[in-house]
Protein backbone atom coordinates (compact mmCIF):
# COMPACT_ATOMS: atom_id res chain seq x y z
CA UNK A 1 0.00 0.00 0.00
CA UNK A 2 1.65 3.69 -1.38
CA UNK A 3 1.02 7.02 0.96
CA UNK A 4 -1.61 9.32 -1.03
CA UNK A 5 -0.30 11.20 -2.85
CA UNK A 6 -0.81 15.25 -2.49
CA UNK A 7 -2.00 16.48 -5.67
CA UNK A 8 0.11 18.65 -7.67
CA UNK A 9 -1.46 21.78 -7.13
CA UNK A 10 -2.23 21.78 -3.15
CA UNK A 11 0.57 22.38 -0.67
CA UNK A 12 1.24 19.46 2.04
CA UNK A 13 -0.62 20.27 5.38
CA UNK A 14 -2.33 22.74 2.74
CA UNK A 15 -6.75 22.44 3.07
CA UNK A 16 -8.12 21.40 0.05
CA UNK A 17 -9.36 23.86 -2.12
CA UNK A 18 -7.40 26.78 -0.63
CA UNK A 19 -4.77 27.55 -3.63
CA UNK A 20 -1.50 27.92 -2.94
CA UNK A 21 -0.15 31.10 -1.40
CA UNK A 22 -3.22 31.99 -0.41
CA UNK A 23 -4.85 32.32 3.09
CA UNK A 24 -7.95 33.03 5.21
CA UNK A 25 -8.45 36.83 5.68
CA UNK A 26 -9.31 36.09 8.90
CA UNK A 27 -6.44 33.94 9.84
CA UNK A 28 -4.50 36.34 12.34
CA UNK A 29 -1.47 34.87 12.09
CA UNK A 30 -0.64 34.74 8.29
CA UNK A 31 2.09 36.65 6.95
CA UNK A 32 2.07 39.93 5.94
CA UNK A 33 1.93 40.94 2.10
CA UNK A 34 4.96 42.03 0.22
CA UNK A 35 5.22 45.87 1.46
CA UNK A 36 3.35 45.56 4.17
CA UNK A 37 4.58 45.81 7.84
CA UNK A 38 3.75 43.34 9.95
CA UNK A 39 1.33 44.35 12.53
CA UNK A 40 1.34 42.89 16.33
CA UNK A 41 -0.60 39.63 16.43
CA UNK A 42 -4.13 40.08 18.35
CA UNK A 43 -4.29 38.48 21.67
CA UNK A 44 -7.77 37.10 22.14
CA UNK A 45 -9.88 38.94 25.14
CA UNK A 46 -7.45 41.15 25.92
CA UNK A 47 -6.70 44.66 24.13
CA UNK A 48 -4.71 47.88 25.38
CA UNK A 49 -6.17 50.66 27.12
CA UNK A 50 -6.90 53.60 25.07
CA UNK A 51 -5.88 56.96 26.36
CA UNK A 52 -9.25 57.93 27.77
CA UNK A 53 -9.18 54.84 29.86
CA UNK A 54 -6.03 55.60 31.16
CA UNK A 55 -6.44 59.03 31.76
CA UNK A 56 -9.96 57.82 33.67
CA UNK A 57 -7.40 55.15 35.90
CA UNK A 58 -5.23 58.32 36.75
CA UNK A 59 -8.13 59.99 38.04
CA UNK A 60 -9.48 57.29 40.24
CA UNK A 61 -5.73 56.71 41.52
CA UNK A 62 -5.61 60.65 42.42
CA UNK A 63 -9.46 60.93 43.90
CA UNK A 64 -7.98 57.23 46.09
CA UNK A 65 -5.10 59.02 47.32
CA UNK A 66 -7.17 62.21 48.21
CA UNK A 67 -9.69 60.31 50.07
CA UNK A 68 -7.62 57.98 51.81
CA UNK A 69 -5.11 61.31 53.13
CA UNK A 70 -9.03 63.22 54.54
CA UNK A 71 -9.80 59.52 56.15
CA UNK A 72 -6.17 59.69 57.92
CA UNK A 73 -6.72 62.73 59.34
CA UNK A 74 -10.37 63.40 59.62
CA UNK A 75 -10.19 59.72 62.08
CA UNK A 76 -7.16 60.93 63.93
CA UNK A 77 -8.82 64.03 65.19
CA UNK A 78 -11.19 61.79 66.63
CA UNK A 79 -9.14 60.72 69.29
CA UNK A 80 -9.00 64.06 70.76
CA UNK A 81 -12.92 63.29 71.96
CA UNK A 82 -11.35 59.76 72.73
CA UNK A 83 -8.86 61.00 74.91
CA UNK A 84 -11.48 63.11 77.08
CA UNK A 85 -14.07 60.20 77.33
CA UNK A 86 -11.05 58.03 78.33
CA UNK A 87 -10.05 60.97 80.91
CA UNK A 88 -14.39 61.00 81.98
CA UNK A 89 -15.18 56.91 82.28
CA UNK A 90 -11.53 55.28 83.62
CA UNK A 91 -11.82 54.54 87.08
CA UNK A 92 -9.96 56.62 89.65
CA UNK A 93 -7.10 55.81 91.85
CA UNK A 94 -7.49 57.04 94.79
CA UNK A 95 -3.89 57.92 96.80
CA UNK A 96 -3.67 59.34 100.15
CA UNK A 97 -0.63 60.95 102.07
CA UNK A 98 0.66 61.06 106.19
CA UNK A 99 2.83 63.81 105.46
CA UNK A 100 5.88 61.52 104.70
CA UNK A 101 4.87 59.16 102.00
CA UNK A 102 2.13 58.51 99.70
CA UNK A 103 0.17 54.99 99.88
CA UNK A 104 -3.02 53.23 98.42
CA UNK A 105 -5.94 53.99 99.84
CA UNK A 106 -7.79 51.17 98.19
CA UNK A 107 -5.00 48.49 98.21
CA UNK A 108 -7.38 45.80 96.45
CA UNK A 109 -8.46 48.67 93.87
CA UNK A 110 -8.38 47.16 90.22
CA UNK A 111 -8.74 51.24 88.50
CA UNK A 112 -5.09 50.20 86.79
CA UNK A 113 -6.65 47.28 84.71
CA UNK A 114 -9.94 49.09 84.70
CA UNK A 115 -7.89 52.27 83.08
CA UNK A 116 -6.92 50.01 80.75
CA UNK A 117 -10.18 48.47 79.94
CA UNK A 118 -12.02 51.27 79.33
CA UNK A 119 -9.33 52.57 76.89
CA UNK A 120 -9.60 49.04 74.92
CA UNK A 121 -13.59 48.43 74.72
CA UNK A 122 -14.03 52.90 73.92
CA UNK A 123 -10.89 52.06 71.00
CA UNK A 124 -13.01 49.14 69.66
CA UNK A 125 -16.07 51.55 69.83
CA UNK A 126 -14.74 54.35 67.52
CA UNK A 127 -12.63 51.81 65.40
CA UNK A 128 -17.10 50.95 64.51
CA UNK A 129 -18.42 54.43 64.10
CA UNK A 130 -15.10 55.31 61.87
CA UNK A 131 -15.48 52.19 59.52
CA UNK A 132 -19.60 52.84 59.47
CA UNK A 133 -19.02 56.38 58.56
CA UNK A 134 -16.13 55.69 55.82
CA UNK A 135 -18.41 53.00 54.39
CA UNK A 136 -20.96 55.69 54.17
CA UNK A 137 -18.89 58.37 52.92
CA UNK A 138 -17.40 55.99 49.98
CA UNK A 139 -18.84 52.54 49.36
CA UNK A 140 -16.73 51.62 47.23
CA UNK A 141 -14.21 50.88 49.32
CA UNK A 142 -10.69 49.72 48.41
CA UNK A 143 -7.09 48.72 49.80
CA UNK A 144 -6.25 52.13 50.75
CA UNK A 145 -9.36 53.20 52.47
CA UNK A 146 -8.65 50.21 54.69
CA UNK A 147 -5.21 51.10 55.10
CA UNK A 148 -6.08 55.01 56.16
CA UNK A 149 -8.34 54.11 58.44
CA UNK A 150 -5.99 51.41 59.87
CA UNK A 151 -3.49 54.46 60.29
CA UNK A 152 -6.13 57.23 61.30
CA UNK A 153 -7.21 54.84 64.05
CA UNK A 154 -3.65 54.20 65.45
CA UNK A 155 -2.87 57.87 65.37
CA UNK A 156 -5.96 58.78 67.11
CA UNK A 157 -5.39 56.11 69.86
CA UNK A 158 -1.71 57.93 70.58
CA UNK A 159 -3.30 61.12 70.09
CA UNK A 160 -6.39 59.91 72.86
CA UNK A 161 -3.35 58.36 74.92
CA UNK A 162 -1.17 61.93 75.66
CA UNK A 163 -4.54 63.68 75.64
CA UNK A 164 -6.19 61.78 78.52
CA UNK A 165 -2.51 62.13 80.56
CA UNK A 166 -1.96 65.69 79.68
CA UNK A 167 -5.88 66.80 81.40
CA UNK A 168 -5.58 63.83 83.84
CA UNK A 169 -4.59 64.39 87.55
CA UNK A 170 -0.62 65.88 87.17
CA UNK A 171 2.13 62.84 87.30
CA UNK A 172 3.88 64.44 89.94
CA UNK A 173 2.31 63.10 92.94
CA UNK A 174 4.51 64.14 95.97
CA UNK A 175 4.16 67.48 94.65
CA UNK A 176 0.28 67.10 94.67
CA UNK A 177 0.53 65.15 97.80
CA UNK A 178 2.40 68.40 99.34
CA UNK A 179 -0.27 70.29 98.03
CA UNK A 180 -3.43 69.02 99.02
CA UNK A 181 -1.81 68.22 102.81
CA UNK A 182 -1.93 65.22 104.83
CA UNK A 183 -4.74 62.88 105.05
CA UNK A 184 -6.58 63.95 101.98
CA UNK A 185 -7.54 61.68 99.51
CA UNK A 186 -6.47 62.53 95.87
CA UNK A 187 -6.56 60.99 92.39
CA UNK A 188 -3.28 59.03 90.96
CA UNK A 189 -2.40 60.31 87.21
CA UNK A 190 -4.05 58.63 84.88
CA UNK A 191 -1.89 55.91 83.16
CA UNK A 192 -1.89 53.14 80.33
CA UNK A 193 -0.02 50.05 81.36
CA UNK A 194 -0.78 47.64 78.29
CA UNK A 195 0.13 49.63 75.40
CA UNK A 196 -1.83 46.65 72.81
CA UNK A 197 -4.75 48.22 73.97
CA UNK A 198 -4.00 51.34 71.40
CA UNK A 199 -4.41 48.34 68.46
CA UNK A 200 -8.19 48.50 69.67
CA UNK A 201 -9.15 51.32 67.42
CA UNK A 202 -7.40 50.48 64.31
CA UNK A 203 -8.41 46.64 64.46
CA UNK A 204 -11.85 47.55 65.02
CA UNK A 205 -12.39 49.82 62.33
CA UNK A 206 -10.82 47.69 60.00
CA UNK A 207 -12.45 44.29 60.75
CA UNK A 208 -15.66 46.41 60.53
CA UNK A 209 -15.07 48.26 57.40
CA UNK A 210 -14.39 44.71 55.88
CA UNK A 211 -17.39 43.58 57.43
CA UNK A 212 -19.89 46.25 55.84
CA UNK A 213 -17.81 46.38 52.71
CA UNK A 214 -18.38 42.48 51.93
CA UNK A 215 -22.37 42.82 53.32
CA UNK A 216 -23.12 45.67 51.45
CA UNK A 217 -20.71 47.28 49.33
CA UNK A 218 -21.41 47.99 45.47
CA UNK A 219 -20.71 44.74 43.47
CA UNK A 220 -19.68 45.22 39.67
CA UNK A 221 -23.10 43.82 37.82
CA UNK A 222 -22.10 40.25 36.73
CA UNK A 223 -21.69 39.15 32.92
CA UNK A 224 -23.00 36.59 30.51
CA UNK A 225 -19.58 36.60 28.77
CA UNK A 226 -18.17 32.90 28.26
CA UNK A 227 -14.72 31.98 29.18
CA UNK A 228 -11.87 33.73 27.25
CA UNK A 229 -10.68 31.71 24.25
CA UNK A 230 -8.04 29.27 24.02
CA UNK A 231 -5.63 31.38 21.44
CA UNK A 232 -4.20 28.30 20.70
CA UNK A 233 -7.20 26.37 19.29
CA UNK A 234 -8.59 23.26 20.44
CA UNK A 235 -6.11 21.12 22.30
CA UNK A 236 -5.88 17.37 20.04
CA UNK A 237 -4.67 15.80 23.59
Amino acid sequence: MTAPLTPPHQEPGQEPGQEKGHEPEDNPWRAPEPGQSSPPAPWPGFALPTPAERAERAALRRADLRDAAVVTVAVAVLGIALGLLWLWLAPRIPLISDGKAVFLKDTEGEGAIGADGTFALLGLAFGALSAAGVFLFRRRGGVLLVLALAVGGLLGSLLAWRFGIWFGPTDDVAAHAREVGAGVTFDAPLKMRAYGVLLAWPLGAMVVHLALTALFGDREPATDDGPAPDPWGPSDR
